[in-house]
């Protein structure tokens, strides 16, 4: 961890915070989701550094130590696309791999159908690729008490945050989203309330683990993270050809809740994810839940390592 450099690059007016280690030709370059940030692909930058990448973890914009856009309301799927277009500018990197985790898995996607020139082949952890002129109404499939209609709900998870302090917010979402049952609320119940104060952490998360990100998301709080993802899903960024034509990479775990969603499960296992994902392969770890790459850093890193070099 002590040899991963940090620096704060100023692009689209904002300054944004890349968490670095390793050097040469090939660059991988980390998405994190939500709760997480840089410091959910520890493990992994460590891991591809020592094999001969270069490796590149952003805050997104709003999101730990980057800044937040002016209008927090109003941040989009569209801004992190141009955010990472302009950041490899910056750095004189033209072509990178990119490895995304949860919600960071569209913006990497919708990076390579609008600079397909600049990516050599894509890894996601726990989201397969839906095309974004079919998007999927899950909340009406699920009950009122649904977490992602809850948090697309302006003013109702800042109240239920705003309860508790940074690290509390981020330790309760890891419980719940290390389970492998969608989280849902009962109707007079808050997501927040769902986890008993009790309840320990998952064995490979640890207090210092959990200190980090608490220091992390008291700095940027939630205003940007509610609004991307959870309220941009129905962006139309006008793209027309969906299919992704570059190398990629799904990694589930079995325990992951996410299958759980109406039709996941069936959508990965069919194959028809690779309809408009064709270079795809898909891998299943048995005991893996939605954070894999945190709870099985030494498999993970392996398959990542892996397709790197299979497509260098």
């Amino acid at each position: 961890m002590d040899q991963i450099q940090h620096k704060f690059i100023e692009v689209q007016g904002l300054k944004h915070h890349v968490a670095e280690i390793g050097s040469g030709p090939n660059v991988v370059v980390f998405l994190h989701g939500f709760p997480e940030i840089w410091y959910s692909w520890r493990h992994q930058m460590v891991a591809v550094a020592e094999a001969g990448f270069r490796a590149l973890a952003p805050d997104f914009r709003g999101y730990g130590l980057s800044d937040p856009p002016l209008e927090p309301e109003k941040a989009s799927f569209s801004d992190l696309i141009e955010d990472l277009a302009a950041l490899l500018d910056a750095l004189g990197i033209d072509k990178v791999f990119l490895v995304a985790k949860d919600f960071g898995a569209f913006p990497a996607y919708l990076f390579s159908l609008l600079h397909q020139e600049r990516v050599q082949g894509i890894m996601t952890l726990g989201i397969p690729y839906r095309p974004p002129n079919r998007p999927v109404k899950y909340n009406e499939h699920l009950p009122e008490g649904f977490y992602i209609s809850r948090w697309q709900e302006p003013g109702r998870a800042e109240a239920d945050f705003g309860r508790l302090d940074a690290k509390t917010v981020v330790r309760n979402i890891y419980i719940l989203f290390s389970r492998s049952e969608i989280p849902i609320a009962a109707e007079n119940q808050e997501i927040m309330d769902i986890v008993d104060p009790s309840t320990p952490l998952p064995p490979w998360f640890t207090e210092g683990d959990l200190e980090e990100y608490g220091s992390l998301y008291r700095k940027s709080g939630f205003r940007t993270a509610l609004q991307v993802p959870y309220r941009s899903f129905k962006e139309d960024l006008g793209i027309t050809d969906v299919i992704v034509k570059v190398p990629a990479l799904l990694v589930m775990g079995e325990k992951d809740y996410v299958l759980k969603f109406p039709g996941i499960e069936e959508y990965i296992r069919s194959g028809k994810v690779k309809e408009f994902v064709p270079q795809l392969e898909i891998v299943f770890l048995p005991e893996g839940t939605h954070f894999i790459q945190e709870q099985s850093p030494d498999e993970v890193n392996q398959l990542i390592l892996s397709f790197l070099k299979k497509h260098i």
